[in-house]
């Protein structure tokens, strides 16, 4: 880090990546958890319904401190290692820097969603001082007057800009998070997003509805595709990865297409086994779009989760890092074959269909990877 008189402890990487080997062979890799610790926000999306317009002030809801803290360690002992923190608009949830701090302090890398609406000088550098590592940034257009429109902050491109300027200043990341909507302009985005400071984009895939309680969905025609119009739209998003990085891979894209044109799925998402949703009210999910939680935090002991080589959604958090670590799943259920004296079992699991795909994908990632 520069000279800010900031300092983060940071875990020490090298028992971090001596402990994430550990998990793939025990458990197939670390895990990750969206945590929406508040259901409230200050923007207007047109394609989500937490939108500040929409919820209810009766029902906003924050994660208690306290609460909070004991489901990031009760999440470590359970083999996470990345916590995405989200909302609603988690910067407005009073205990942030707090949860990020302990969550640091585990071992954990810690990623937080935002509209980039409060990001001032030193929220931000509170932020890199409780040890956070990347600012997910959402973005919703190609031009400064149709992303602030949809989002109702006017200004806030500006704000997004000179963040991303101390965010570098500070040894931090960010990516731009995109949703795959009818305000998108393929061929600008590339320059727009590289004018506000941005050098990676992930693209969130476009969501009418969800089952869980996450709302973070619509049935806006901003985002209500024909079958044709979703493939050209993938089709656009892998032609970018030319000219910028994407952070989703292109194996999940296709897999996508495969999804929309009902072909055989390669890659089974791994929700409820190694990914999860936990809301503000400390209820754990197996994703966003199941119907019910699997059970309190403070009951979460890992006999809950689930591997069941679900498909039936194409939530892009979910769906795309089950593509990059279905090896590191393949390699664990080889391990835990040959422990139990069946060697075909474990030759069966490292010829598995998608392997190969699978580890191209990680290496295709990995200039973004390794920034973790």
């Amino acid at each position: 880090m520069k000279a800010t008189g900031l300092s983060h402890d940071r875990p020490d990487r090298t028992s971090n990546k001596l402990s994430n080997i550990r998990l793939t062979i025990s458990e197939g890799g670390p895990g990750f958890c969206q945590f929406a610790i508040n259901n409230v926000c200050n923007a207007r999306c047109g394609f989500c319904n937490f939108a500040v317009n929409k919820l209810p002030q009766a029902d906003w809801q924050y994660a208690t401190r306290q609460g909070a803290l004991d489901a990031v360690d009760i999440l470590f002992r359970n083999g996470i290692r990345y916590l995405v923190i989200t909302g609603g608009e988690p910067m407005l949830h009073p205990d942030l820097n707090a949860v990020v701090a302990h969550a640091n302090s585990l071992g954990m890398v810690v990623l937080l969603v935002t509209n980039g609406g409060l990001l001032k000088r030193h929220r931000i550098e509170e932020l890199a001082a409780s040890g956070l590592s990347s600012f997910i940034i959402s973005i919703d257009a190609a031009t400064v007057q149709a992303h602030e429109e949809n989002r109702g902050l006017p200004g806030v491109c500006n704000k997004i800009r000179e963040a991303n300027k101390l965010i570098l200043e500070l040894g931090l990341h960010s990516t731009a998070s995109v949703t795959m909507s009818r305000l998108v302009d393929y061929d600008a985005l590339p320059d727009f997003l590289n004018s506000l400071g941005f050098k990676a984009v992930t693209f969130s895939y476009p969501l009418g509805s969800l089952q869980s309680n996450f709302l973070g969905f619509s049935g806006s025609d901003l985002v209500n595709y024909t079958r044709e119009e979703l493939l050209e739209a993938f089709s656009r998003v892998k032609q970018l990865k030319k000219r910028m990085m994407v952070v989703n891979p292109g194996a999940g894209i296709e897999e996508m297409q495969r999804f929309l044109q009902d072909e055989e799925q390669r890659f089974p998402c791994l929700g409820g086994f190694q990914y999860f949703y936990l809301d503000w009210n400390l209820k754990l999910w197996r994703c966003h779009n199941w119907d019910t939680p699997m059970c309190s935090i403070y009951e979460f002991d890992g006999s809950q989760r689930i591997r069941d080589d679900c498909t039936r959604c194409m939530i892009d958090c979910y769906r795309d890092a089950s593509v990059m670590q279905h090896i590191g799943v393949s390699v664990h259920d080889s391990f835990r074959a040959l422990r139990q004296a069946k060697p075909g079992r474990a030759l069966a699991a490292l010829t598995r269909k998608g392997n190969l795909e699978s580890v191209k994908a990680v290496f295709e990632q990995l200039p973004w990877l390794i920034r973790f």
